[in-house]
């Protein structure tokens, strides 16, 4: 579990809409409405959160969820010192209490039983029950929940229950068109134009093995670390193995036919 703590308001992170979700997260926080942000991976769906949260002037917690979450790791527990036990806050008691967006990432991996600590905070009481300390803390005026996950992950049987999913409003996030997905790996990986446009058409053409084998299809963010690997001295063809090719597979079938794929795309 990671805790980001509060976001810098200070500049906005780098954003491109591709659609009305901008527009559709700012009435859900007005409205008191939880968001769940559906997609794969490496697609937007974290850096959007973060640039909500500074559009909306909001601290932002983001909590990395795992098989090993517990309900006690978001809530809080009672810490054992040398004079006695004192109560240390979770991030999520944290956000309610500071009415700051929580933010749990890939939220379908954690264990039922944790998620349904969040119900309470997702309907009209907006309330965290903390049954260890015996206080319902209702949530601060800003406090908003946020999910998200892979659809993909359907594949591996995990999927959240329709009961909890029916108490989101879901903005389904892809892969961005070709001209924003090219903006974006130009300024984010200090590119140039045609560089970025060529790893746009490498990315999109790599997508298309999904249906051969690939367990996971390259994302914005791998495009990125290679357009930073070419602008910093690289060579094309060794940074896009290196941060493309070798991150996605090691059968041997599926890299070769990466590699012909890089091979066809910088000639």
């Amino acid at each position: 579990m990671t805790d980001h703590g509060a976001a810098d308001t200070s500049a906005a992170p780098f954003y491109l809409p591709s659609g009305n979700e901008v527009a559709v997260f700012e009435q859900c926080h007005a409205h008191k409405l939880a968001v769940m942000l559906k997609g794969p991976t490496g697609c937007g769906k974290t850096r959007f959160v973060e640039y909500m949260a500074w559009r909306l002037k909001r601290p932002l917690i983001t909590i990395s969820c795992h098989d090993d979450l517990s309900a006690s790791d978001l809530v809080g527990r009672f810490l054992i010192r040398h004079d006695g036990t004192a109560w240390q806050d979770g991030p999520l008691t944290r956000a309610v209490r500071e009415g700051a967006i929580c933010y749990l990432d890939e939220v379908v991996e954690a264990r039922q039983d944790t998620v349904v600590v969040l119900h309470p905070l997702t309907d009209y009481r907006r309330i965290l029950p903390v049954d260890k300390t015996g206080e319902t803390l209702e949530a601060a005026p800003g406090f908003q929940l946020v999910v998200s996950y892979n659809p993909g992950y359907q594949r591996m049987l995990k999927d959240l229950k329709p009961s909890t999913r029916q108490r989101f409003v879901a903005l389904d996030f892809n892969f961005p068109p070709l001209a924003t997905e090219v903006a974006i790996v130009e300024r984010e990986g200090s590119a140039d134009y045609a560089t970025a446009h060529a790893l746009v058409t490498l990315g999109q053409r790599l997508r298309g093995l999904q249906d051969r084998g690939l367990a996971e299809v390259p994302s914005t963010r791998l495009l990125i670390a290679a357009a930073c690997l070419i602008a910093s001295g690289i060579p094309v063809r060794d940074a896009c193995y290196a941060a493309i090719v070798s991150p996605l597979s090691d059968e041997a079938t599926l890299v070769g036919a990466m590699h012909d794929l890089v091979d066809a795309t910088f000639v």
